[in-house]
């Protein structure tokens, strides 16, 4: 069985965690995010700590989720979140305009991806493209989104990549 729901959440200086009934909010210098919490977990507050409470066996398995959840909210509002991509390939280059994302990934036409409310987008060179922000689930669906446009191709390895993923390499057909 899981030990994730009884450990605390520790909410750091500058964060604000409200309580309203099955409604949860935080507040920090990143951001603001709320959240539904599910009908058999509740949350309960002491002395800079949050913990989470359930009632039967089978909801167990809800609590850790709901920590998980409650822990990323938390560590988005005071840290932030951060997602690196990086284009492999011949004439592949991003450019990060305002709250769009320009690419050019060897198609007929560029792409412009319009980035979700609350993630911003950097490119520091044109192969590279950082998403940031205080939703943990929205900085990972915006880059699987980006990434899904020229996933890496397993024989020469062009296409968007995540900065920490490792394509494993094909070998050519042989005549």
């Amino acid at each position: 069985m899981s030990r994730v729901a009884n450990n605390p959440i520790t909410i750091p200086q500058g964060v604000e965690f409200n309580i309203d009934g099955q409604q949860v909010r935080v507040k920090g210098p990143k951001g603001n995010l709320e959240m539904a919490l599910h009908p058999s977990v509740s949350v309960e507050m002491d002395d800079g700590n949050c913990a989470i409470k359930w009632s039967g066996k089978k909801d167990v398995a809800m609590a850790g989720t709901f920590r998980a959840l409650l822990n990323n909210m938390v560590v988005g509002v005071s840290e932030g979140f951060e997602r690196k991509l990086n284009l492999v390939g011949v004439g592949y280059r991003a450019q990060a305009q305002g709250s769009k994302l320009n690419l050019q990934l060897g198609f007929s036409h560029p792409i412009d991806y319009e980035m979700p409310e609350g993630v911003s987008v950097e490119t520091p060179s044109q192969t590279e493209i950082v998403l940031k922000g205080c939703d943990k689930q929205r900085v990972g669906q915006a880059a699987a989104e980006i990434r899904a446009f020229r996933p890496p191709e397993p024989y020469k390895g062009k296409g968007v990549r995540y900065s920490d993923e490792r394509v494993v390499r094909k070998e050519a057909k042989k005549a």
